[in-house]
């Protein structure tokens, strides 16, 4: 399969892309054509079917498709002439091929998650982690989730590798300082984004859900903590009750949509680990993008500033 940066004018190509727009127009002449835009994890590029003949098969927004055509040189961009086209079978393919996904490398992340479960102490926090955690339909969405939509960790996996930096974070800044209960820590660091199983929808797609817009990630994950403890004999009140806090305010603020800010330093701890890893990404992100020869890489919206590159 020619991945999209490999792409030259002139070439003749079989492919497989996702599909993410597509617009059925008119000629001038009155007949229907489609322009398209496809991607997969290295590009994005255009493309255009002028006859809507039986060799182009129904197909939406999102699908992966399995195309043949000609690379053209259109205004300085290069633009598929598509001639064939069908929905592509989900057995052929490897969505990693066609979405960003985390650099690191997925079994090792999950090993560390596990690995984190297994050092805590407290039998009724270590025995809700493992309900949450081995549940097999949160198991296997959680490996290849999204963390957000577009700020940071927007890819495969990566909800994954946020979860385990968090950790990392966290658990490093609670061994610093007296009276932190590293069990809580652990615990409110694996579930902060456990919500955004629900929040987001997985991959192609990876927009927010209906319950996502109404209710948020933040309150859908202490919901969620709620009804596995439940299902526990002998759930510890306050344990369940502070958990739920560190979900409920690991974003700081109530400017950052936070029902709650920190009371407790266990709370503290999650929201600091969850800010350090969401903005030294978003910088990371910036910096890899960045052209060889820049000392500026850009202006960053959300973090508010221009972002240099250091060398020494």
């Amino acid at each position: 399969m020619t991945l999209i940066c490999d792409l030259k004018a002139q070439d003749n190509i079989k492919g497989q892309y996702l599909c993410k727009f597509k617009q059925l127009l008119k000629n001038k002449n009155g007949k229907d054509y489609c322009t398209v835009r496809l991607q997969d994890h290295t590009g994005i590029i255009d493309g255009k079917i002028w006859s809507l003949h039986s060799g182009i098969s129904a197909f939406e927004v999102d699908d992966i498709v399995e195309l043949e055509g000609e690379v053209l040189l259109y205004q300085e961009n290069l633009q598929l002439n598509i001639t064939k086209l069908k929905k592509a079978d989900e057995a052929e393919y490897d969505l990693k091929r066609f979405v960003p996904h985390t650099p690191k490398d997925p079994e090792v992340l999950e090993s560390e998650l596990f690995g984190f479960i297994d050092r805590i102490t407290h039998p009724k926090i270590k025995q809700l982690l493992e309900a949450i955690f081995y549940d097999e339909v949160i198991y296997k969405e959680f490996l290849i989730h999204s963390a957000a939509k577009s700020v940071h960790h927007a890819y495969l996996s990566g909800l994954l590798e946020h979860t385990v930096t968090v950790t990392k974070i966290g658990v490093s800044l609670s061994a610093l300082y007296e009276g932190v209960n590293q069990d809580l820590v652990t615990a409110g660091c694996l579930l902060h984004d456990i919500g955004k199983l629900y929040e987001l929808s997985g991959f192609p797609k990876n927009d927010y859900s209906d319950e996502g817009q109404l209710i948020g990630h933040i309150v859908m994950g202490a919901e969620l903590i709620h009804d596995y403890a439940a299902k526990i004999e002998d759930f510890p009140r306050e344990a369940e009750m502070i958990i739920k806090h560190i979900i409920l305010s690991h974003h700081g603020e109530y400017e950052y949509a936070s029902p709650k800010r920190p009371k407790c330093i266990e709370a503290m701890i999650v929201h600091l680990a969850d800010y350090s890893d969401a903005k030294l990404k978003m910088l990371e992100d910036m910096l890899q993008a960045g052209a060889e020869g820049d000392t500026y890489v850009g202006y960053n919206k959300i973090l508010n500033r221009n972002i240099r590159k250091v060398r020494l």
